[in-house]
């Protein structure tokens, strides 16, 4: 499994490329689409408008797909669900990364040592999103963020993309940076930036970035870049988050920052003697 490669000058687009094909690339944008809420299922305009391809073209692809089992279909609502073949290929890619498994014990104590309502997650990017690979929760805690494996958050706002793009090849960082603009609109656009480079001075200075609110209110959260030496494994980052109540800033900066720093650097001693 490679690392997708960054788009370059030299690099042919999709139209141009003779081994690009077009129409698994459509499929698999159809899929990507469905989101953990969408539990009434989506219509061939809700994906139509998701992917912003045609209609004529999303009924021949949720066709294929429904034949193929991955999309079900509902006829009394007239809606698709993700069937459960599409299931095995976030398994496959999970038991895939044996980093995953080296994190959660880790992961698991950090989130018991900084109590209610705080979680520890490792995600890695997904287009304009941050997927989560793994979550932590305090064994006793009374409040949670609810997310979970495969939930997906801004890569733009939140801590732990911030700190994805801060670590990230600098050909991956402006290909992001310039997909990211063209996403969030003009107006936008200048604050989130604002934030991002931040982030990526937070980082080098501390190994850490924190962020108050920019992606919920409410909700303060710290990112760690956690990298992959390895084309083999994607690149990864680490995040604790929870209500601002119990995320002073004194315990962001001082305690569970480095906490979560030290974890960062034990994984990538691991991950060099696997």
């Amino acid at each position: 499994m490679r690392k997708r490669t960054p788009t370059t000058s030299d690099t042919p687009s999709p139209e141009t490329d003779r081994q690009f094909v077009t129409a698994l690339s459509r499929g698999l944008d159809v899929l990507r689409c469905f989101r953990p809420r969408d539990r009434a299922g989506l219509s061939n305009r809700d994906i139509a408008e998701r992917t912003g391809l045609p209609n004529s073209t999303i009924s021949r692809l949720t066709y294929t797909l429904l034949q193929t089992g991955y999309l079900l279909y509902d006829e009394q609502t007239g809606r698709y669900r993700i069937g459960v073949p599409a299931l095995s290929l976030g398994f496959a890619c999970l038991g895939s990364l044996p980093i995953r498994d080296a994190a959660k014990d880790h992961m698991q104590r950090l989130a018991d040592y900084a109590g209610d309502g705080v979680q520890v997650a490792l995600g890695a990017r997904d287009d304009h999103t941050v997927t989560y690979l793994a979550c932590a929760r305090a064994d006793h805690g009374m409040m949670s963020l609810q997310l979970g494996v495969g939930s997906r958050i801004s890569l733009a706002r939140s801590a732990m993309g911030r700190a994805y793009i801060a670590g990230c090849k600098p050909e991956e960082r402006a290909e992001i940076l310039e997909a990211l603009a063209d996403h969030h609109g003009p107006e936008r656009w200048p604050a989130i930036l604002d934030g991002i480079h931040a982030a990526a001075a937070q980082i080098a200075e501390k190994g850490f970035y924190v962020n108050y609110g920019d992606w919920h209110e409410g909700v303060h959260s710290l990112a760690v870049p956690f990298p992959m030496a390895s084309d083999a494994a994607p690149d990864m980052a680490l995040n604790l988050g929870g209500p601002a109540p119990f995320l002073t800033k004194d315990r962001m900066e001082n305690d569970l920052g480095p906490r979560l720093l030290e974890i960062a650097k034990s994984l990538r001693l691991h991950a060099t003697q696997v």
